[in-house]
């Protein structure tokens, strides 16, 4: 797939800013919100003025959405309007959190973005790529990452790691085979468009992937890793 088609974002007038966006993805277990606590600690322990927030929950908005879209009790919710309260989300977040803190100059680190939608949306519901990828460039204003960092793990390992912390929620219930799509496509985008992406192992040990994930956000911004 080339890195403008129909599963990545535009490039253009909505990337023009001062600060840098990096966004970690990955199927449920893979160590996501480890990894942006990481960074985060590291960026401002050099100074730099960074934000870490999350998706589903990154705005007061977000956190009723997010109550919705993982509770169990939904397990009955229509697919299509699944990925609209995820859009519904995404659209707040980038309006109260990501546009003004990037304008401002921030580093701003998120726990998944648009790559989740194409992945648990489009993959894992068969909602056609086509209609999320546009569904997210309009919530977004078309805003896209500076870098995406992919940690990739086998589902069963993930899912085992995510049960053993705490009761599976919605999205944690699902199916081998349906988390196994959206293992394939994390896979699929990172590989389309290789130049904006970091893919790392994540069976390896927490500190050598924190220190890879330095090595590259510290090239982009200029800091010694």
């Amino acid at each position: 797939m080339p890195d403008d088609g129909p599963l990545d974002l535009p490039t253009g007038a909505a990337n023009a800013r001062n600060g840098l966006f990096v966004a970690f993805e990955g199927g449920e277990g893979a160590g996501k919100s480890t990894q942006v606590r990481l960074l985060c600690e590291w960026l401002a322990a050099r100074g730099r003025p960074v934000r870490a927030t999350v998706e589903p929950g990154g705005t007061p908005v977000g956190a009723a959405v997010r109550a919705i879209v993982l509770d169990r009790a939904h397990t009955g919710l229509a697919p299509r309007a699944e990925a609209l309260l995820y859009a519904a989300d995404r659209a707040q977040h980038a309006h109260a959190v990501l546009h003004p803190a990037l304008e401002a100059g921030e580093v701003v680190v998120t726990d998944r973005y648009v790559d989740s939608s194409l992945a648990y949306q489009g993959a894992g519901r068969t909602i056609p790529m086509d209609d999320v990828a546009a569904l997210s460039r309009w919530a977004t204003g078309g805003l896209r990452p500076d870098l995406t960092v992919l940690l990739d793990l086998p589902p069963e390992l993930g899912l085992a790691r995510a049960r053993g912390r705490a009761a599976a929620d919605r999205l944690e219930s699902e199916s081998l085979d349906f988390h196994q799509r959206v293992r394939e496509t994390f896979r699929a985008l990172a590989a389309a468009a290789c130049e904006r992406y970091l893919v790392l192992d994540a069976t390896r040990p927490v500190d050598e992937l924190a220190a890879d994930v330095r090595a590259r956000v510290g090239a982009l911004l200029g800091v010694p890793a």
